[in-house]
């Protein structure tokens, strides 16, 4: 199995996991849980499937990763009671998810022979957008959207180093150097404060 399937089968688990504790939060029946838990484990792949033209889409091609989002739905359903703050577990477990997705994604498009634009591109789409649909489906604000936090710029400074990291480096250490810039600049925020100064309006002179 290639670095790039192993890092697929990872983010597809991790962040099964994160829509299931989602899930959890809003209350939903076990195929609600399923249905989440796949929507946040595909939903940037299949994205990232579909721009690039790769037929077919990786879930479709290997149903094993709809059982592994499946299975993952399944035990949080029956375990999410046990945790003692299911939206701090969510939190990390998103870092970490976002970290290896974006190193997925952009191994992806590697693999294509792919412009650097597109390989950072295909980094962020895997990334950020099953987490969003995740959030998106059950009424509560993206934590892609959260104010001044990183994590799109995570993802892009983390595919833009596996795209600089290929000058000096294999493949395979490029994408382990990208999913460690990512989760240390999402950790980074979550857990230091670190932010980009956010907009703030001003009143009209009068």
């Amino acid at each position: 199995m290639s670095l790039v399937s192993l890092l697929d089968y990872a983010a597809v688990l991790v962040f099964a996991i994160t829509g299931a504790l989602v899930a959890s939060r809003a209350q939903l029946d076990l195929v609600g849980f399923a249905f989440v838990a796949c929507l946040t484990a595909l939903g940037g792949g299949t994205i990232r499937d579909l721009l690039l033209d790769r037929n077919p889409i990786f879930w479709i091609d290997n149903p094993a990763y709809l059982a592994v989002a499946s299975v993952a739905a399944f035990v949080v359903f029956f375990s999410a009671h046990l945790l003692e703050s299911r939206m701090r577990t969510l939190i990390w477990l998103d870092s970490l998810a976002l970290a290896v997705a974006v190193a997925a994604g952009a191994g992806v498009a590697i693999a294509q022979e792919q412009s650097p634009t597109i390989v950072v591109l295909m980094g962020m789409i895997t990334g950020t957008l099953g987490g969003l649909m995740r959030d998106v489906v059950v009424g509560e604000v993206p934590l892609v959207l959260k104010q001044g936090e990183l994590y799109v710029t995570a993802a892009f400074v983390g595919a833009a180093t596996a795209v600089l990291a290929r000058h000096w480096l294999d493949t395979p250490t490029s994408l382990l150097a990208c999913a460690a810039v990512t989760w240390i600049l999402r950790a980074g925020s979550l857990y230091f404060g670190w932010h980009l100064p956010v907009y703030k309006s001003t009143p009209p002179k009068t």
